[in-house]
């Protein structure tokens, strides 16, 4: 097993060579072997999948910290790879809660994490802006004591304000506070992405597979992204599957899906022996 502190030099130098890289997002120990073994360079949790895997929606009301380095420790041992990690909004309202996060993701064995500036609450969605830094700003001092990259999220475009100024301003701001990595989820189209990556001078990641247009690898770093992500949607992709097998067992009573599923003896291939 690769240690942390080299796989932390294999995560940063992802970052820094020339082109965009894609980042999946595993849900569990299993989908982290099968993109592992697919050839995967990094990979990145998803709360939101991890959350349907469990049967829980995806929020801090419904994920504890605990819960998702948990989720997160199981990733990093079924895998070589540097793994990062969705860290919702740190755990807490306070910049000592962000803090205590990047200490307790590098103990893991994580070589990054996110901090995002959505509160969770539906009335009051988004930080305002001088807490929202200040969280990122503690959260970087603390991230400098580990191997750890870390990635600061403007949530604007997912919480119903589409303000591209203030998002900007946000990851601005961010940067300046010491975030490796820049990320506002949800942008509408490629106009929005060169704004933003032309705006910052950090790499910037920007999330694929969501509804609205549909970007591809090349335009996006034509845009000047550096990482792409997908998210929940692998894990959304697998429920999809499940839910079309289902419904055509229930609705016509046959069993066709089973032609479109990877067989066991790949999906074995993939798995560790128990023993091991």
């Amino acid at each position: 097993m690769n240690s942390i502190e080299s796989k932390h030099k294999v995560f940063r130098e992802l970052h820094e060579r020339a082109g965009a890289f894609v980042i999946p997002n595993p849900w569990d120990a299993g989908s982290a072997r099968i993109l592992t073994a697919l050839g995967f360079e990094a990979l990145a949790t998803t709360s939101a999948g991890f959350a349907f895997a469990i049967g829980r929606k995806d929020s801090t009301a419904s994920l504890s910290r605990e819960a998702i380095l948990d989720n997160a420790r199981s990733i990093v041992e079924a895998t070589d790879l540097p793994v990062t990690a969705d860290l919702e909004d740190g755990f807490g309202p306070n910049p000592d809660d962000c803090a205590l996060t990047i200490s307790l993701a590098s103990e893991v064995g994580l070589v990054g994490g996110s901090i995002e500036d959505a509160t969770g609450n539906s009335s009051s969605p988004i930080y305002g802006f001088n807490l929202a830094v200040e969280r990122v700003a503690a959260a970087a001092e603390t991230s400098r004591r580990y191997p750890f990259v870390l990635t600061a999220r403007a949530e604007n475009f997912l919480w119903g304000n589409p303000d591209l100024d203030d998002t900007i301003r946000r990851l601005q701001a961010f940067e300046k506070a010491g975030a490796d990595v820049l990320y506002a989820p949800g942008l509408p189209d490629l106009n929005a992405v060169r704004a933003v990556c032309s705006s910052v001078s950090r790499p910037v990641n920007v999330v694929a597979g969501l509804t609205g247009q549909p970007f591809t690898v090349a335009e996006l770093q034509d845009a000047g992204v550096k990482r792409i992500s997908v998210g929940g949607s692998f894990a959304r992709a697998a429920l999809g599957g499940l839910a079309r097998a289902a419904r055509e067992v229930l609705e016509k009573g046959t069993f066709t899906y089973a032609k479109d599923a990877m067989s066991a003896k790949e999906a074995e291939a993939y798995m560790l022996d128990a023993d091991r």
